[in-house]
C-alpha cells in the first residue's frame, strides 16, 4: 500500500492563492495583525514567568516589573511551606494520564464502531451522542456528587476518571476522521487476510489515526490537568488535591502570596508547554486533515 497525503484527498488542495498575492500593503497589515495577535497571546506567560520571580509589594507596584527579580527562591520556600506542591502536582499528572489514555482507547474504539459498522439504530444513536454536547456541564454538578457519594468515591481519584473515559467530543472526532480518511476497503481487506475484529483496531485503525488520537489526547490531557470545578466537589483533602485546586487555597481574602502563587502556577504550565511543543505537528495535522499511511 502506498501512502496519501492529505493533499492528495478531495477537497484539501493546496489554495492558490497564497500570502505571497497579496498587495504589499495588504501583506504589511496581515503581518501586523499576527505580531499583535502572538503578543497579545505571550505576553500572559511572560508576566507569569517574570512575577514568579518578584516579592508582592514589586508586582503590584507601578509600572509593573517586565524583568526577572530576584525573590525567585523566598517564592519557592513559600510555596513549599504552604501547601505538598509536589504531591499536588502528582495527583494533577496521575489523573490525567489515566483519563488521556481510557479516553484515547474508547474514543477511538467507538469512533471505529460509528465509522465502519452498519447496525440498526446506528444514526440516531450517534445524534443521541451528539445531543449530549448542547447540555451545559454545570448542570450535571448535583447528579454527579449525588452519584459518587452513593458509590463511596469522594476523596477518591476514580471519581472523575472513571467518568471521563469517554467523550461525545471525542467520538465525533474520531468518527469524522476515520470515516473521511480510512477507506473501508482496507478494513475489508483486513478481513479477508483472516485479522480479528479487535486486530483490525489495533493494526490496522489506531497506526491510521495518529494526528488525530495526538489531538484528542492534547485536548483531554490539557482540560484534565487545568479541572478545577470537579475535583473541588469529589476532593476534601490538601493531600488528594491537584494542583490547580491546591493552588486556589493559596488565595485569601485579606492576604495573598502573589509571588508564591505566580511560582505555582508558572511551575504548573511548564508539563504543557513542554507537551504542546513535542505534540503541536500532530495537533495540526488532526485539525486539519486526514492521512492514510499504508
Amino acid at each position: 500500500m502506498t501512502s496519501v497525503k492529505a493533499t492528495d484527498l478531495p477537497g484539501t488542495q493546496p489554495s492558490t492563492r497564497s500570502g505571497g498575492h497579496l498587495p504589499p500593503l495588504s501583506r504589511l497589515g496581515a503581518y501586523l495583525l499576527i505580531l499583535v495577535g502572538a503578543v497579545l497571546t505571550i505576553a500572559p506567560f511572560y508576566f507569569m514567568f517574570v512575577f514568579a520571580t518578584h516579592t508582592r509589594t514589586e508586582i503590584f507596584q507601578l509600572p509593573p516589573p517586565t524583568w526577572f527579580g530576584n525573590n525567585l527562591d523566598e517564592n519557592y520556600r513559600s510555596l513549599m511551606e504552604r501547601m505538598p506542591f509536589w504531591r499536588n502536582l502528582w495527583n494533577s499528572l496521575y489523573l490525567a494520564v489515566l483519563t488521556t489514555a481510557t479516553t484515547l482507547f474508547f474514543c477511538t474504539l467507538a469512533g471505529y464502531a460509528f465509522a465502519m459498522y452498519s447496525f440498526k439504530g446506528r444514526e440516531t444513536l450517534f445524534g443521541l451522542l451528539l445531543a449530549t454536547l448542547l447540555i451545559p456541564s454545570t448542570l450535571n454538578i448535583v447528579p454527579f456528587a449525588l452519584i459518587m457519594q452513593a458509590l463511596g468515591w469522594i476523596d477518591q481519584p476514580r471519581a472523575l476518571w472513571v467518568p471521563g473515559m469517554a467523550s461525545a467530543f471525542g467520538i465525533f472526532l474520531m468518527r469524522q476522521y476515520i470515516g473521511s480518511s480510512i477507506p473501508r476497503e482496507l478494513v475489508e481487506a483486513a478481513r479477508i487476510d483472516g485479522a480479528t475484529e479487535f486486530g483490525i483496531f489495533r493494526k490496522v485503525i489506531v497506526p491510521l489515526t495518529g494526528p488525530a488520537m495526538a489531538t484528542l489526547g492534547l485536548v483531554t490531557f490539557v482540560q484534565s490537568w487545568n479541572g478545577f470545578l470537579g475535583p473541588l466537589i469529589i476532593f476534601r483533602s490538601s493531600e488528594t488535591y491537584t494542583a490547580p485546586l491546591a493552588l486556589r487555597t493559596l488565595q485569601g481574602i485579606a492576604n495573598t502570596d502573589w509571588g508564591a502563587l505566580m511560582c505555582g502556577v508558572a511551575l504548573t504550565v511548564v508539563p504543557l508547554l513542554i507537551l504542546f511543543a513535542l505534540a503541536s505537528r500532530q495537533l495540526i495535522e488532526g485539525l486539519t486533515a486526514g492521512s492514510t499511511k499504508g
